[in-house]
């Protein structure tokens, strides 16, 4: 036994825990299960289109910064350099995810196999993995998502490993992935409060004052310090983001949401198994070394419903309790009548994986794409028609009159449809997009002299009164398919005389966070 697990048995308990189980073998079947997804998100990688939030990284790219008002600058800089090696390519611009995803099947299943797991387990925890809401849907898209899920990962497995073996030094590598995460989200400190308190609650507290944990910390710090230096600067932006989606502005927001998500984003077949390995980190007597873990997942969940998070902001953790859980289950179908349980395995699988794949994946035609897709994967639909919401913007443009054509700007509700006009708006002929969403209210604001602003992405021309002389609605989106997503159908306004000037409404009414 490790001297930090003794240690921590001669203070807690006069009787020894046992040791925690050995690391199963190495075993082959996680990366035939991790190459097969890669493969299939690259072969998928160019359906449909550009997702909302990826036309907005790639707006971000072009004004790189050491943070904006919702994530930090991993992501933007990212999508600038694959745009910039291949322009408009959408295979180029999600390789890292599909990469990414297949990464994150190979880090459960090392997590299944420092539980202790067999090649089975591995191989049982890595399909569990591939065929996951978070790790799909993830994969797909260029995401921060899919950054920040391979983050947390890379840091279970090192918490994993330190909470088994005793060697802190483990801690490092926890430090230097959450540290890289912070530059892309801030959400890895809800990993990190997570797991101090798993350490407070459940052990070994020593940690807590360990010289390699506090260097951890250190690394974070270091690493996290622009971003955070950037938030600070700009008074905190990413709380009114939070705030807006506490509020139920946004997708996969609302605390029901969120509850019922932990339910369906890994699968609704792997419940009862990652459930079965919550309960085994919290209670079977030789992993009680990593019950800092199950732990982990309740606080970060705690956190997540009372603060009013997404749903998927705990899913990597989810992710670890489904490799518990594979070790958990491995084990019952390798007992008693073996050929059943087995049978009964995969047979419960089978309902679920056509679902999953039409669900999650651009394989249906766009033009066809069933209702019921969208209402449970959102994303789907933000990936459909913005060649199509261009030409619908530029055909009010080009019914202005000339003069009026000439000084004609156009605002956006949100910063997928600033994306999309700068995308394709110039092959169009028209001009620049600008919107108060998020980080596009700092990219820059309409001339003072515009006075004749084509407005999309409002529902109603109410709010628009106390700031145009007029709004007459010139049109509708139109994406040439039945797609019921955030633009489809929506009006299409042209507003004339500006009350206030732009300076005085553009940082205080115009901007908007969510």
């Amino acid at each position: 036994m490790s001297e930090l697990a003794t240690d921590r048995a001669q203070r807690s308990d006069p009787t020894p825990p046992p040791a925690p189980p050995t690391p199963g073998p190495r075993a082959v079947g996680p990366w035939l299960v991790a190459g097969a997804v890669s493969v299939t998100l690259l072969v998928l990688a160019g359906r449909y289109g550009y997702h909302r939030d990826e036309l907005y990284f790639l707006l971000c790219g072009r004004h790189l910064d050491w943070g904006y008002v919702d994530q930090g600058p991993l992501v933007p800089a990212l999508a600038r350099l694959l745009d910039t090696i291949a322009p408009g390519n959408l295979v180029v611009l999600r390789t890292p995810s599909a990469l990414l995803a297949g990464g994150a099947v190979l880090l459960v299943a090392a997590i299944a196999r420092e539980f202790g797991a067999g090649r089975g387990g591995q191989s049982f925890a890595a399909v569990l993995a591939a065929l996951s809401g978070i790790v799909l849907a993830g994969g797909h898209l260029l995401s921060t998502t899919t950054v920040d899920l391979l983050v947390w990962l890379v840091a279970a497995l090192c918490a994993v490993r330190l909470l088994r073996t005793g060697d802190s030094r483990w801690a490092l590598g926890i430090g230097l992935a959450l540290g890289v995460g912070m530059l892309n989200k801030l959400l890895p400190a809800l990993l990190a409060v997570g797991l101090i308190a798993g350490l407070s609650i459940a052990g070994p507290r020593r940690l807590l004052r360990d010289r390699w944990v506090l260097a951890a910390v250190g690394i974070v710090a270091v690493l996290a310090a622009p971003t955070l230096i950037w938030q600070a600067t700009h008074g905190f932006p990413q709380l009114s983001v939070a705030g807006s989606i506490a509020d139920g502005d946004s997708s996969y927001a609302g605390r029901l949401d969120a509850l019922t998500l932990q339910f369906l984003i890994i699968s609704p077949y792997a419940v009862p198994i990652w459930l079965a390995g919550l309960v085994a980190l919290l209670r079977r007597p030789a992993w009680r070394a990593y019950r800092a873990v199950g732990v982990a997942w309740l606080v970060a969940i705690g956190i997540v419903l009372i603060a009013g998070g997404k749903g998927y902001y705990d899913a990597p953790l989810l992710l670890v309790l489904t490799a518990a859980g594979a070790v958990v289950t491995a084990g019952w179908a390798s007992r008693g009548a073996i050929r059943a349980r087995r049978g009964l395995l995969a047979l419960g699988a089978v309902p679920f994986l056509l679902p999953t794949v039409v669900l999650l994946l651009p394989v249906l035609p766009a033009e066809r794409l069933p209702g019921f897709v969208v209402d449970v994967n959102y994303d789907a639909g933000e990936t459909i028609g913005w060649p199509a919401f261009a030409d619908s913007v530029a055909t009010v443009h080009r019914a202005l009159p000339p003069a009026q054509r000439a000084r004609a700007v156009i605002l956006t509700g949100n910063y997928g449809e600033a994306g999309a006009l700068a995308r394709y708006g110039p092959a169009r002929g028209l001009p620049r997009a600008y919107s108060g969403h998020n980080s596009m209210v700092d990219f820059g604001r309409p001339p003072a002299d515009a006075d004749v602003v084509i407005v999309v992405g409002w529902q109603r021309a109410e709010p628009l009164a106390s700031w145009f002389d007029g709004c007459t609605m010139a049109g509708l989106v139109d994406q040439r398919v039945e797609v019921a997503n955030d633009e489809n159908g929506g009006p299409i306004f042209v507003c004339q005389g500006l009350r206030r000037p732009w300076a005085q409404i553009w940082d205080t009414e115009v901007r908007h966070a969510g």
